[in-house]
């Protein structure tokens, strides 16, 4: 009877495992990770760090709660890199005893796996560890790399596959758990999680964490510094050093209208609180959609409100990569395709269609250029990632194709049809991960019908380039920026006719991409003389200005541009700026010459990319 209750179980386990890993068609295999979730599943996690700030090391330990398959020999397989192991416990609730397990083999792009020996009944794993050096997840700022100067920071990006640098896990955005945590750090730090910040703390003063709902390794967060929190909402704030804590609450003043508006679309926030943390500068991307806590680089401060499309960017993640989750990096389109419109529909609504229409122009612009010099088979929305990192796959292809792919949808069909299909997708898949063939299916049974054939499916997901049928957004503000330009440039208007006080980011940055590659340098000094484009505070503007400077030889520009490249690390603004100096010997040996001195202060992630660029070897 005992043996029978034993293999029952272990049926059952193996079913709800199978359930948890598979899309319609069977098992998902992740080529981005070493381990087997199928036989055996990280399902919680307790963690216990100490943030070692002199030494730059996290350290500490993670017990897993693990679900076993059918298999009750199967071993347990976790990713991780440049982490050092240092003892291995297995056991129960009951009990913990040494473990054999092994941790060699692996590679340089995907780390090494740790296998760990279970017994029956096994159901826990204790994993005591510290990172070691040359992590891409975890980075180290001393207090001169700060906004105030005074404290350290620290900060994580686990994203795509970077939590093995941080954490053993199954490093698989396919596998989710929930976990709890206790943090400790010195006199004057604070850290935070993208979880719940519980107010009470342990016995040994640590900081006390908690995610009740499961997440993939990816969205595992932690930043710690002289940090201050201000709230903007009953369910909003923002955190960030004092000098800057409170310039970010007014710039995302509108945070509450967003969350509003983006459940009247598509249903509850199901996250409890959503805030945001500014970064130091040298944060790789311009937000992260850790779930309860968004990072978020300064560079979106301008100070008028106008960069704030990236909040709604990764607010909508809440429900399109955070929700519903790409079960590949494969599928990373599901994820960012999804959360572009979303954007859109949320600016829409706060904002108005005029702006969410201007947005969806510059961004296609970006998906164009990218286009253009990326390899055939990584404009493909469904891209092959076989050996690669799929932070080396980067652009903008799955953020706008797949934006465009389902505007064509939604423009096909009408919202009245679109809009409760795609309420359903997240309803039906919440906390799940799913396939670009799970969506297919679903696109297939509840929306497409007899016009079906004029959406060419088969060639949006899985062939190169944009199909002909991508709908076009049009502006016409836009249209009136790039006439403007054209009479600028010709000489036919001087620079203080150009109605600059009226324009909001977006009109300034389309007229600046209607300049020719060698516009003259005396229209650029003029428009600089009465715009100051070069001392703009806005980064995104003075990112396109540099380049406008670069392309034209307008060497009164450059010293804002070299200042962009030395004071911040955020990856949109690096990689086009030092591509377009490396075109030419002069500007690639000054390149060289900036980023020996920024390397240091610059993501992993951003090193990486700048590194191609560049021909870095040393």
């Amino acid at each position: 009877m005992n043996k029978l209750h034993l293999l029952r179980g272990g049926i059952l386990a193996a079913i709800a495992l199978l359930a948890s890993c598979t899309h319609g068609d069977g098992p998902v295999t992740d080529i981005h990770s070493f381990s087997d979730p199928t036989s055996v599943r990280t399902t919680h996690a307790d963690i216990r760090w100490d943030l070692d700030f002199e030494k730059e090391v996290l350290r500490g330990s993670v017990t897993w709660t693990v679900a076993r398959g059918a298999n009750d020999q199967a071993q347990l397989v976790l990713d991780t890199k440049l982490l050092v192991i240092e003892t291995v416990r297995v056991g129960t609730a009951g009990g913990m005893r040494t473990a054999a397990h092994t941790h060699t083999g692996g590679s340089e792009v995907f780390g090494i796996p740790l296998t760990v020996a279970l017994e029956p009944g096994d159901d826990r794993v204790e994993i005591r560890y510290h990172t070691g050096e040359g992590g891409a997840c975890v980075q180290w700022l001393n207090a001169g790399q700060t906004a105030d100067r005074t404290h350290p920071f620290m900060f994580s990006q686990a994203q795509s596959i970077n939590a093995r640098a941080m954490i053993p896990c199954q490093d698989s955005p396919g596998v989710r758990f929930t976990f709890d945590a206790e943090v400790t750090a010195p006199g004057g730090i604070r850290p935070v999680m993208a979880a719940e910040n519980l107010e009470e703390r342990g016995a040994n003063g640590a900081w006390r964490f908690r995610m009740p709902q499961p997440i993939p390794s990816y969205l595992l967060a932690i930043a710690a510094g002289a940090i201050e929190f201000q709230p903007m909402g009953p369910r909003t704030g923002v955190w960030a050093e004092p000098s800057v804590v409170a310039k970010a609450a007014w710039e995302f003043a509108d945070t509450e209208r967003m969350i509003e508006a983006a459940e009247k679309l598509y249903g509850p926030y199901q996250w409890g609180r959503y805030d945001i943390i500014i970064l130091p500068p040298s944060f790789p991307f311009g937000g992260m959609e850790n779930p309860r806590l968004t990072f978020a680089t300064p560079t979106i401060l301008a100070g008028d409100r106008s960069l704030t499309a990236l909040v709604a960017h990764e607010l909508a993640h809440s429900w399109s990569g955070n929700l519903v989750t790409n079960a590949t990096w494969s599928d990373f389109w599901l994820n960012e395709g999804f959360t572009v419109y979303f954007e859109r529909r949320i600016m829409e609504a706060v904002y108005g269609p005029a702006r969410a229409e201007m947005e969806a122009v510059l961004g296609r612009d970006d998906l164009m250029t990218d286009m253009e010099e990326l390899p055939e088979g990584d404009t493909v929305l469904h891209v092959d990632l076989k050996g690669r990192d799929p932070d080396d796959a980067f652009s903008n292809v799955p953020y706008e194709k797949g934006y465009l792919f389902l505007r064509l949808l939604d423009e096909t069909y009408g919202r009245e049809r679109f809009d409760p299909f795609l309420k359903a997708w997240f309803d039906g898949n919440a906390f799940r991960s799913r396939t670009t063939a799970d969506f297919v299916a679903h696109l297939k049974k509840h929306l497409l019908d007899d016009e079906g054939a004029a959406i060419r499916l088969d060639e949006w997901l899985y062939r190169p380039g944009l199909p002909e049928n991508a709908p076009q957004a049009e502006s016409d503000a836009f249209e009136r920026c790039e006439a403007l330009a054209k009479q600028f440039l010709a000489g036919e208007m001087t620079a203080d006719a150009i109605p600059g006080k009226e324009w909001i980011t977006h009109q300034w940055l389309h007229f600046l991409r209607a300049f020719p590659d060698a516009a003259p340098v005396a229209r650029l000094t003029e428009l600089d003389q009465v715009w100051h484009l070069t001392s703009t505070g806005n980064s995104e503007i003075l990112m396109q200005w540099g380049l406008a400077a670069i392309r034209s030889g307008y060497h009164a520009g450059m010293p804002a541009v070299e200042s962009l490249l030395l004071k911040q690390g955020r990856r949109k603004f690096l990689k086009p700026l030092y591509q377009e100096l490396a075109r030419t010997a002069a500007g690639k040996a000054r390149a060289l010459e900036l980023y020996r001195k920024a390397r240091d202060s610059y993501h992993q992630i951003a090193v990486n990319t700048i590194d191609e660029i560049l021909g870095w070897d040393q």
